[in-house]
This record gives C-alpha cells, structure tokens and sequence, in this order.
C-alpha cells in the first residue's frame, strides 16, 4: 500500500481506533510493551513514542512514570494527533505530526524510544530507525513491537514487499542503524514480538 494511502487510512480511523475487540487488543498489547520497555529501563527522564496512535502506550507509561520529565509522540496522520491531544491530561505529554523518517525531536535527547504496532507502515524502515537512534541519548533502550514471524513471509511477495517482518530482517536494520544488543521478546500471540535494543 502506499505510504499516502496508508496514513490516509489511520487518519479515517482516528475516532473509532480504541473501540471494539481490535481497539482491546491494540491496548493490550500496549501494556506488554509498557511493561517490556519498564523492565528495559525502570526509569525514564523523557519517553518518546514513535508511530503513537491516539497517545494509550505514552499515557500509560507517564501514569506509571510519575518523575519523568517529558513524554513525546509523534504520529504521521493529523486525526490521529488529534485524538492523542484530546484524550491527554498530563502536561508533560505532548503529540506532534511528524514521520519516523523525520523525527522532530532534537539529537540524543531521550532515554527512551518505543513504537508499538506502527513500524510495518513506515515507509523507510533503515532510515526510521536511524532516526530512532540520533534520539536516544547514550545508553538508550529502544523497545519496538509489530508483526514479525516466519508465518508473514508470503506477505513479502506481495502488498509487503521490501519490509521488515521477521526477526531476521529487522534485526538486520537494527544493527544497520548504529544500534546494539538486540534481543526478542513475545509481546501478543505468536505473530507481535519486540525487539529491545541499546544506543
């Protein structure tokens, strides 16, 4: 699908995104990679969520993080953003329209980087993570959570191609980024899985 259409596609969504059985699955799976990204790192002084959907995964991780100092997400469809600003109470998080092509955050500036269900739709995966990584400070943790099994690879001949859907493959762009010891977790079933990397 292209990149225009796919934005297009979450931005139509933006009202009805955290309703119904998928609406509860995508916060479940929202609070396994809150957990994950806790156990990475227990404390956090500013948290940046990239690909963040109406604002659940950064709102539950400033609930739990009541000394952190900044919560960020960036998301690329407008409605989305919308909903992210109008659903948060706490002012230390804040929503912003950007790409994860073009994170606009400043270098090295958080401790950590999470994304949970949106890297399957960014249009440059390698340049994402880059991005991913000129954030993070010094021995930052990036946790990041989508659809990766050897189950998905019919999908790379088709509306996927070129995508990152195992764990081999990301774990290649990983790497490729500048980033360091990445290791596999289960998030949701057998297909959403993180990886939990070190700047």
């Amino acid at each position: 699908m292209p990149h225009e259409r796919d934005v297009r596609a979450f931005d139509q969504r933006a009202a009805t995104y955290d309703s119904g059985w998928l609406g509860r699955m995508h916060h479940e799976i929202s609070s396994r990679v809150a957990d994950l990204a806790l156990r990475q790192d227990p404390a956090p002084r500013r948290v940046l969520d990239v690909g963040a959907g109406t604002g659940y995964l950064l709102n539950l991780l400033a609930s739990r993080l009541p000394d952190a100092d900044e919560f960020v997400g960036v998301d690329a469809a407008p409605s989305m953003v919308a909903a992210a600003r109008a659903r948060t109470a706490d002012e230390r998080v804040r929503f912003v329209q950007g790409t994860a092509e073009r994170l606009p955050v400043d270098d090295g500036g958080y401790d950590l980087v999470v994304s949970a269900t949106s890297f399957d739709h960014w249009q440059d995966q390698g340049v994402g993570l880059a991005e991913c990584r000129r954030a993070l400070a010094a021995g930052g943790r990036l946790v990041l959570a989508d659809q990766f099994s050897l189950l998905l690879w019919p999908t790379l001949l088709a509306g996927r191609r070129g995508k990152a859907r195992t764990r081999t493959r990301a774990t290649r762009l990983v790497l490729a980024a500048g980033l360091r010891s990445p290791e596999w977790h289960r998030v949701h079933a057998v297909i959403i899985q993180a990886v939990a990397a070190v700047r």
